[in-house]
């Protein structure tokens, strides 16, 4: 492999007041896989469960043990990664925006060579790896700032991930931590050969998919057991093995449908938290709303999660419930993804449309491709967009 030296002027305040230039030396990788990882054990852990390991951990590739079996390197490291953020952004957003080493996702925070522009599409949330036969280990670590490799021995012996994964050359990987099983806490992994940049997807129309990759039993379980990392409104509880969507499109304000789309029905979403399959992407239009002027549109994407049996027009529960038996939940893509009062019993996202300076228009806006995964009680989203035109000042 040949090296390339590559300067990165990195700018921070200092206590002095003074400015820091930092040398950088990246290994460039012929062929590589693009690869994200989120770590989805979104359990908190509290006085009835304190005995239970903290969801927080060390990623490592093809890890070196020594006699005892203790990791002592790795070909790549991906350390402190934390429960996973609510929305997963378009872009590489947590580097350099905070004082805590915890990372939401990997990339994430580390300083990685990351992907290109693929037929379009932005991919430097993913980083580089080279292709081929991988060993992959996940180890629990303590929550403490110190790296996985400055530990004791025994802190690095919490081995709760050990597989061997093949990764094809140019191929864009999601891979997910997650709880197969509620009862008996037994953790896996979930590897996404993705595939949205390899389909013919239109940029005048917004893409989205679904997974339930929640655990076998949870929604079964008892209430009480049931606590996760986000208030999740009607969601907390979890949904049902088979569920419908609904999708609303509506004006800010307040649930105001837009004509014509209010409860079409998407699709469905089978819990599958071992395959990895890919689901297909459902559309809607970029500039659904007529009274848009096609640069910019404010529309928020409402989305009711119900079970088979339910009509979403006669649906019993209502948009406030506190319990709805895993049978129905609210999903609202609005804005920020703050609450809003008249949404109260949904789990908040961001809006699926990127809306930004580009060219001459301040905002504009972009379509994207967007994956939600709903998770023992929570939903996340993630969203991929396109190469855009920068901003003419």
């Amino acid at each position: 492999m040949n090296k390339k030296l590559t300067t990165l002027c990195l700018w921070g305040i200092l206590l002095a007041g003074l400015a820091a230039c930092s040398k950088v030396e990246y290994t460039e990788i012929e062929n590589p896989a693009y690869l994200r990882v989120f770590n989805n054990l979104n359990l908190r852990i509290g006085l009835e469960n304190k005995d239970e390991e903290k969801p927080f951990l060390t990623m490592l590739i093809d890890p070196v043990l020594d006699a005892d079996g203790t990791p002592v390197s790795a070909a790549i490291k991906g350390d402190f990664l934390d429960q996973r953020a609510p929305y997963a952004p378009p872009y590489p957003s947590h580097v350099g925006s905070s004082n805590s080493v915890n990372n939401p996702e990997y990339p994430g925070k580390e300083n990685v060579l990351v992907g290109p522009v693929l037929n379009g599409f932005d991919l430097s949330s993913w980083a580089q790896v080279p292709s081929g036969r991988h060993r992959v280990m996940f180890c629990y670590r303590p929550t403490n700032a110190v790296p996985f490799f400055n530990l004791e021995p025994q802190l690095r012996r919490k081995i709760v991930i050990d597989t061997v994964l093949e990764l094809g050359a140019r191929e864009v990987y999601t891979m997910h931590v997650l709880q197969r099983n509620f009862a008996t806490r037994k953790v896996g992994v979930i590897v996404r050969t993705e595939n949205f940049h390899k389909i013919a997807l239109s940029d005048s129309l917004v893409y989205v998919n679904f997974y339930n990759y929640s655990s076998e039993g949870f929604w079964q379980a008892d209430k009480s057991l049931k606590k996760n990392q986000f208030e999740s409104g009607m969601l907390k509880y979890g949904i049902r093995d088979q569920m419908n969507i609904f999708l609303t499109l509506c004006k800010p304000g307040g649930f105001n449908a837009i004509p014509g789309y209010k409860f079409i029905q998407l699709g469905s979403v089978t819990r599958d938290a071992a395959s990895g399959k890919v689901t297909p992407y459902f559309s809607f239009p970029l500039y659904a709303d007529p009274t848009s002027n096609h640069i910019s549109t404010d529309i928020w994407q409402r989305i009711s999660v119900l079970s088979p049996s339910i009509d979403p027009e006669r649906n019993p529960y209502g948009d406030v419930a506190a319990d709805t038996d895993c049978q129905y939940g609210v999903i609202a893509c609005i804005g920020n993804g703050s609450r809003t009062s008249f949404e109260q019993g949904a789990l908040h996202l961001p809006g699926m449309i990127v809306n930004i300076h580009s060219g001459v228009h301040n905002p504009r806006s972009f379509s994207t491709v967007n994956t939600i995964e709903i998770v023992n009680g929570n939903a996340y989203l993630t969203t991929i967009q396109r190469k855009y035109p920068p901003p003419v000042y």
